[in-house]
């Protein structure tokens, strides 16, 4: 089954440049899913303020600057996993150094 983690966490502490250990723990986690073979994707996003959310309220299209939602935690990158269940789904989840001070959505994908 396939499945999104979408990373996320306060921007104020995101917008630092990870540490060395952070570095190394994030890339340990992406090297152990390559190893598995359970990465399909992995990115990480800009900043939320270069963001551009559309609306459409009747013929009117509506752009607005900066995320679709004000709040601290928004999302700074995500992952595409397919793995046997959604056990294994949380178990990767966990292992992000994210969890750590912010936290990981796992989604389903809708399978065609």
């Amino acid at each position: 089954m396939r499945y999104l983690l979408m990373i996320s966490a306060d921007e104020e502490r995101t917008s630092q440049s990870p540490s060395a250990e952070g570095h190394r723990a994030f890339t340990a986690w992406l090297d152990d899913l390559s190893e598995r073979g359970v990465i399909r994707a992995h990115e990480g996003l800009r900043p939320s303020h270069t963001a551009t959310t559309v609306r459409v309220r009747g013929d009117e299209v509506l752009l607005t600057d900066g995320p679709y939602l004000e709040t601290k935690d928004q999302i700074g990158g995500f992952a595409l996993i397919e793995v046997d269940d959604l056990d294994e789904a949380v178990e990767i989840a966990a292992a992000h150094p994210a969890c750590a001070f912010g936290q990981v959505e796992i989604r389903p994908l809708r399978e065609q």
